[in-house]
């Protein structure tokens, strides 16, 4: 089955960060899909070229940065939005160029949602 909104995939390996990422984003207008580890965010994005991505930096087995250097550098996917979610300012500080936006965790619901609308997703605000 296909769904009319756009695909959103949340790289996150905290599950109560990634449940509220995925509900921000379901309300902003996006169909999420939670991704906890590098190995399984290379695989998906291997698969599929998502609307959206909100990608945390400190993952197991492949940590984000190389993700996002992954999606910079492969052409269907450069152009992606990304989100970097983050706890570790300095190393968002360092890939603030090659992301879209960078919020340091933690990261309110309401911003999320906002931000994620305004990059393409169909719900406004209500």
């Amino acid at each position: 089955m296909t769904t009319d909104q756009p695909l959103a995939l949340i790289i996150e390996d905290d599950p109560q960060q990634a449940d509220i990422f995925s509900q921000a984003l379901n309300m902003a207008g996006y169909s999420p899909k939670i991704i906890t580890d590098g190995a399984s965010a290379l695989e998906a994005l291997a698969e599929t070229a998502p609307a959206l991505i909100v990608l945390d930096l400190h993952l197991p087995g492949l940590t984000g940065d190389k993700i996002l250097q992954h999606i910079r550098n492969e052409s269907r996917l450069r152009d992606t939005p990304v989100i970097l979610a983050t706890a570790d300012p300095r190393m968002a500080e360092t890939l603030h160029e090659e992301s879209d936006l960078v919020l340091l965790k933690p990261v309110s619901f309401f911003q999320l949602r906002e931000l994620a609308a305004r990059l393409g997703g169909q719900n406004s605000t209500s």
